[in-house]
Formats: structure tokens, C-alpha cells, sequence
């Protein structure tokens, strides 16, 4: 019997939520991201807006492989079977001109109406039409735009100089937006906006994504979920097959690992290596 350690086995889920990967941003996480997409596979995948940053893309061109791997990623899947579902967000709003049309098997809706296993239906939008300050105020909203990139720069600093002393990635940026309380109370506001909207539709709940504040919580009577972000976060929420919803945040993950390896079959240094590597 072979004591050779294997990586972990992939999950397979009824549907997986994704968002605000930011592909053409330096700040976006996609090392991580194809690393969480190896390891976990879905019948319906959906991507909750903001997947691709035009509004970088459009003041300086990056495009590393690895965001290319993240795209050709979800070609495959699509290929394999998954349906996958694009709900474009405002980063990517390009992409709102193409509603129904499918590109390599991806569909792009405005928004849609996902029936959860268990029957509730749960309204999927990527949310920036609910944020004041993107509805009304482009220009502020590209002025918040060029601060939130300075946090992020920050944070890219910061984690790397966290990585070299052998700690595993934290959200120094996510941490701060949180300690200012007109983004707590933004927030709250937010979430309450796209709870009245599910409401208004006559649907059970909302996922969306757009703040990058991953969460699972009920506002009167309605659920709320969050997806979260590939920027700062790193979470992903799942439905499994009964129906019932799991947030996955892959970086805590990763960092379990390098802990429980040794019991799990996966050795610290490949864990190491996979966070490395992103």
C-alpha cells in the first residue's frame, strides 16, 4: 500500500457563485482562484459580475497567463458539461450589451432566478445598481475606484511581506474598509436595498457580489448572500445538493492545510506551494 500523500479530491457542487475577480487588475487573486476552480466543480457555475476589469483594462493593459488560465478554465468546464452563467457587473459592463448570447458556451444574462434544490428562489444580480454612488455619481465612483486601488497596492505589499516571514495571506485591506463606519453603515444599506429588490420580485433570498464583503445573513425574512470577492477575500459561496448554501473562503483553507496536512494526506510543502504560487 502506497503512503504516497495525494491532494485533495475535488467537490463537486449543484452550483457555485463567484465574483469580483477583477482579471486585468494586478490586485486579482488568480493563482488563487485556478486553484480553487481544479479543486471544486459545479453543474451550474455562476459568475456574479465583475469577473473581467474593463475599467483598469482601459487605463493600462495587464493580462499575466495566469488570468488567462483562469479564463480557459471555465471554457473547460463549460465544455464538460457546466453550465456557466455571466452576470455582468459594472466593471465588466461591456458585456450588458450581449444579454442571451453565449460565448464558448458562456451565457450572458442581466440578471436571473436560481432555483435552489430545495425550491426557494433566490434572485442572482451583481448589485451595482443598488450603489448610490455608481448610479448616480460615475465620477466619484472612478475616484473611489483609483482609492480602493491604493489599499489594494498596500495590501499586495503587506502580504508579501507576510509571506516571506511565514504567515499565510490576511486581508489587510478588508480589514481597514471594515474599521471605517460609513462603509459598515454603506454596507448595512446596501444589503437591505437588494433584500427589499429579491423581495419585490417575490423571491426567497439574493445572491450578489459587488462590495467584496462575503456574508451570509437574513434581512427581514429575506436571505442574503454575498459572494465575496478574488481581490481581497477570496470566497466563493456553494450550493450543495440538498440545497443548503456553504461560504468557502479559500484562503482560510489553504491556511487550515499547511496546519492539518500531515492528518489530511497533503503535505505542508504543497500547500506552501499553492499559496506560493498565486
Amino acid at each position: 500500500m502506497s503512503n504516497t500523500p495525494q491532494a485533495p479530491a475535488a467537490r463537486h457542487f449543484r452550483t457555485l457563485f463567484i465574483s469580483d475577480v477583477h482579471l486585468g487588475s494586478k490586485a486579482a487573486q488568480a493563482g488563487l482562484l485556478v486553484d480553487f476552480l481544479r479543486l471544486h466543480d459545479a453543474e451550474t457555475i455562476y459568475l456574479v459580475g465583475d469577473i473581467v476589469d474593463g475599467w483598469r483594462l482601459k487605463r493600462s493593459w495587464h493580462w499575466p497567463q495566469s488570468h488567462n488560465d483562469v479564463v480557459q478554465k471555465l471554457l473547460r468546464k463549460a465544455r464538460k458539461g457546466s453550465r456557466i452563467v455571466y452576470i455582468p457587473g459594472n466593471h465588466d459592463e461591456f458585456l450588458r450589451d450581449f444579454p442571451g448570447e453565449h460565448f464558448g458556451g458562456v451565457e450572458v444574462k442581466l440578471n436571473d432566478v436560481h432555483e435552489t434544490a430545495d425550491g426557494r428562489r433566490f434572485l442572482v444580480i451583481h448589485g451595482d445598481e443598488f450603489d448610490i454612488v455608481v448610479r448616480n455619481a460615475r465620477v466619484i465612483a472612478y475616484l473611489g475606484d483609483w482609492a480602493y486601488d491604493m489599499a489594494i497596492a498596500i495590501n499586495l505589499v503587506f502580504n508579501r511581506v507576510r509571506r516571506r516571514l511565514g504567515f499565510s495571506y490576511w486581508s489587510f485591506s478588508s480589514w481597514a474598509k471594515l474599521k471605517v463606519k460609513n462603509a459598515v453603515n454603506f454596507i448595512g444599506a446596501f444589503e437591505t436595498a437588494l433584500a427589499e429588490e429579491a423581495q419585490r420580485q417575490g423571491c426567497d433570498g439574493v445572491i450578489c457580489g459587488h462590495i467584496h464583503h462575503a456574508v451570509m445573513n437574513e434581512r427581514s425574512g429575506i436571505e442574503y448572500v454575498n459572494t465575496g470577492d478574488w481581490v481581497e477575500s477570496c470566497t466563493a459561496v456553494a450550493e450543495r445538493h440538498d440545497g443548503s448554501f456553504e461560504l468557502i473562503r479559500w484562503a482560510e483553507v489553504l491556511a487550515e492545510r499547511k496546519v492539518v496536512a500531515p492528518r489530511n494526506g497533503w503535505s505542508k510543502a504543497d500547500a506552501e506551494n499553492t499559496v506560493e504560487a498565486a
